[in-house]
């Protein structure tokens, strides 16, 4: 059931944690993989990563923000293999911390360009390939913040909570087409991207202590979820919310 031979995989953002994690056990499990992240080193470098390990991966640079850059990223996928089964919507950015009225219009543009648009804009270009194959299954990378906006987060927490909107209502559009579309809300993760939030040990203990699970979560924590929404194991999933947080929002 969660067999990827024979599917092709684009996951953008997969240059570290979470997207390479998921890079990597789809690739494991049987898919091609398109990494892509900003820069061509990066995305070539865990390409080759996967491919040093049996599996079959190429690098694709771009910015998702750019919509020149999203058609080259998703023409090249094209090109190198001739189909498209599974879009993670990974990347995203917050460039900013602090109260929501001291956020300049100019971030709040970037942060909806890259974690909301780009998303909007790649689903878009998938869907027809998606279709003509007989279905496909579309993952974006929400969080936490978009179900319980955090403090200090707050035009992050907004823009994830418009990507969960943008999840069910694709999913709700394209069903008939047997495109799946669902989301994932990582909690605290151990990433690059999270590490002001864990790199001091007192504050990650004041964090970890209240929920459930008593820890923070890996990036293969996400990947394990990721690759049963990208398999046949969730054929019957579509425009739901997974949240993957150690309990926190209980």
């Amino acid at each position: 059931m969660f067999d990827l031979k024979g599917k092709v995989a684009l996951i953008t953002g997969a240059s570290k944690g979470i997207g390479e994690a998921m890079a990597h056990v789809f690739a494991q499990y049987g898919a091609k993989v398109v990494v892509n992240s900003r820069r061509q080193e990066a995305v070539d470098a865990v390409a080759a990563e996967i491919r040093a390990k049996g599996g079959e991966a190429i690098g694709i640079a771009g910015q998702v923000a750019n919509p020149e850059d999203l058609k080259q990223i998703f023409e090249k996928t094209i090109a190198a293999y001739g189909r498209l089964d599974i879009l993670v919507n990974n990347a995203a950015t917050n460039p900013v911390y602090g109260p929501i009225e001291a956020t300049d219009p100019s971030v709040f543009d970037k942060i909806m360009a890259v974690n909301v648009k780009a998303p909007f804009e790649l689903s878009k270009l998938a869907m027809p390939m998606m279709a003509k194959n007989g279905g496909g299954s579309i993952i974006n990378i929400s969080s936490i913040g978009g179900v319980r906006p955090e403090t200090g987060l707050g035009i992050y927490s907004v823009s994830k909570a418009a990507l969960i909107s943008l999840t069910n209502a694709l999913a709700k559009e394209w069903g008939h087409l047997n495109i799946r579309v669902n989301v994932i809300c990582p909690g605290l993760i151990k990433t690059k991207f999270s590490k002001a939030l864990w790199e001091d040990e007192k504050t990650l203990k004041r964090f970890t202590q209240h929920l459930p699970l008593k820890r923070m979560g890996n990036p293969e924590d996400i990947a394990g979820l990721a690759l049963f929404l990208a398999s046949d194991a969730s054929a019957y999933c579509t425009g739901s919310t997974f949240n993957a947080d150690g309990g926190f929002l209980i």
